[in-house]
């Protein structure tokens, strides 16, 4: 089973998918709790319950499946999961610089076109920062 048919099982068909099935014990196996509080997150109407789960990460999967099929009201819910930029400029400043992702981003707000075509033409060169 898809991870995400659980999660539009308690946002929207409201059928228990634990329960009933032919293995009950590899449809448990199956549910993954981190997704689900992820997918959960999102919405401000089921923010506060994927708190809790997190809070409660200890409890067996299908109390935390069946804790969100019966508390979360049915409700159609979608939204595009977030993703890290791959911002190769971030990546050129932070190798050039020796610095964190954080500080690359900072230096990038001050650094000029100028400045980063001269680093990319160092970094491509194999010119080091001394």
């Amino acid at each position: 089973m898809n991870p995400f048919d659980y999660v539009n099982s308690i946002n929207f068909t409201k059928k228990n998918l634990m329960k009933n099935t032919a293995n009950d014990e590899l449809a448990e196996k199956d549910y993954v709790p981190f997704l689900t509080n992820k997918s959960l997150s999102y919405f401000t109407d089921t923010l506060l319950y994927a708190n809790e789960m997190n809070r409660y990460h200890f409890l067996d999967k299908k109390l935390q499946y069946e804790f969100y099929l019966n508390s979360i009201r049915k409700k159609k819910r979608f939204a595009k999961w977030a993703k890290a930029d791959d911002n190769n400029e971030v990546m050129m400043v932070q190798e050039y610089y020796k610095f964190s992702p954080q500080k690359a981003k900072a230096a990038l707000k001050v650094l000029s076109p100028k400045q980063l075509d001269i680093i990319k033409h160092k970094m491509e060169n194999g010119i080091k920062n001394d």
